[in-house]
């Protein structure tokens, strides 16, 4: 499969950073609630087109939908509003451990992987107990624990869950929320 290097608008062609750590970068930027949708949309465009985009001021509207594109991996990606499994940045580890065990690579040692080289792979990694190390992390993260009827094995994944949950996810509690939250797991046996 040829991935996609450069982004046409009229007669222009503009070159793509496409390596994944750049698009890593974009997503986080996606992803940060203290700049404004402009200033976040301008620092994608800068990371994705650099300068020549960024200069190219009567092209950001449509530098801006490629850049969605191109971000997607050219596909139409339903909107997720469920809490996120996994995070590029925290779980590095666990990716680099999984590329490893599935495909003998570790991307973050490549000079160069292009972002939908890499996001494929992401998504097609082995699964079930058998599988690479990040998908039983998420599959731990997302496992409910109403379907488990053994008070043991319960607080086991309760805990597992507590020990593997994403950070950036976790807000920070009072102590009379901890409480609360530990007299209603009494009382309804979690």
């Amino acid at each position: 499969m040829k991935y996609p290097e450069y982004a046409k608008i009229g007669e222009k062609k503009y070159k793509i950073n496409t390596d994944f750590r750049i698009a890593i970068q974009c997503n986080e930027i996606a992803l940060d609630k203290s700049i404004n949708d402009f200033e976040r949309s301008l620092a994608i465009i800068y990371k994705l087109f650099g300068d020549e985009g960024l200069n190219d001021f009567e092209n950001h509207e449509k530098l801006q939908e490629i850049a969605i594109k191109y971000l997607s991996c050219g596909k139409d990606l339903p909107s997720n509003n469920e809490e996120p499994d996994m995070d590029y940045i925290e779980d590095e580890g666990y990716i680099r451990s999984s590329f490893q065990f599935d495909y003998k690579y570790d991307p973050y040692e490549q000079k160069h992987c292009h972002w939908w080289k890499f996001f494929n792979d992401l998504n097609n990694l082995s699964a079930g107990d058998n599988g690479c190390v990040l998908n039983r992390v998420r599959n731990i993260r997302n496992y409910d624990l109403k379907t488990i009827n053994d008070a043991k094995e319960r607080e086991k994944m309760r805990k597992a869950k507590e020990v593997l949950a994403l950070k950036k996810n976790e807000k920070e509690l009072t102590k009379e929320q901890i409480e609360s939250m530990e007299r209603l797991n009494q009382i309804i046996g979690i």
